[in-house]
């Protein structure tokens, strides 16, 4: 990707945990991009798979840092499976494995959260798991109720390495059931990218995908979505090698990238 090239783009995509900041530390670069995207006029969005969090909760962690984003700019994976679900069947009854501020989410889209003869069970990142509910969910798979999980990170970053994302349930779910989630929505699948191009309004070409992460973040590139990869994160200079997603720029951090913008 050349300086043209991403200076055309309509419209940005910001990974948060690694991108953005990591635990409690804004990663360097960050405000000082988005006031100059501000400047500029040049859109830009928050793209997560992070389900445990509401995008109000996203808002207010991001004021923490004196970055004032409104809640409209924030998109999560478990927004666009509510989405899915609520265009495949309106008010249905859904099992939930996830946070309280995800189950309100769910509430918000009308679905009535059940834990008997549920039409999906769907599972998210839920800080909250207990044994009981993995058990349970694990009872529907097998019984072969329609199970979607929200996104397929394995691994959340942290300030001190990583803590067991949604990836590695879905592994231990699909050991136990002998069955793998039916569908997957968040980055880089094909429903949230449906669900991120209606609510942009630019084509795939328009937009540019930022983060820290080979296999959802620069993954989204196989849609057409041009891919900035940042260091800052998950992903390491040793990784790109072996990986089979390859990112269109690679940048240390958002400073370099903003950087590269003012050129």
């Amino acid at each position: 990707m050349t300086a043209d090239q991403i200076q055309d783009t309509a419209c940005f995509l910001f990974d948060l945990d690694g991108t953005v900041y990591l635990g409690d530390q804004l990663l360097p670069g960050a405000e000082d991009l988005f006031d100059y995207l501000d400047q500029v006029g040049i859109l830009y969005f928050f793209l997560t798979n992070n389900s445990s969090r509401s995008r109000v909760e996203y808002s207010a962690r991001l004021a923490k840092y004196g970055l004032d984003i409104p809640t409209e700019k924030i998109f999560s994976s478990g927004m666009a499976t509510a989405i899915y679900l609520k265009k495949e069947k309106p008010g249905a009854r859904v099992y939930l494995v996830g946070t309280p501020s995800l189950e309100e989410e769910f509430r918000a889209y009308g679905f009535q959260l059940v834990d008997r003869e549920p039409d999906f069970a769907v599972l998210g990142f839920d800080t909250t798991m207990t044994y009981q509910k993995i058990w349970k969910l694990c009872d529907f798979v097998v019984e072969g109720i329609p199970y979607i999980a929200t996104h397929p990170d394995i691994n959340c970053p942290t300030q001190d390495g990583f803590m067991p994302d949604i990836g590695a349930m879905m592994a231990m779910i699909q050991s136990s059931t002998g069955r793998a989630a039916d569908l997957v929505v968040g980055k880089p699948n094909l429903p949230i990218i449906e669900a991120i191009v209606d609510l942009t309004g630019f084509e795939p070409g328009q937009l540019t995908m930022v983060g820290d992460r080979l296999y959802t973040d620069i993954a989204m590139g196989k849609a057409g979505i041009q891919t900035v990869l940042v260091l800052s994160g998950e992903t390491k200079p040793g990784d790109l090698p072996e990986s089979p997603w390859e990112p269109d720029l690679i940048c240390q951090d958002l400073a370099e990238l903003l950087e590269i913008l003012r050129k």
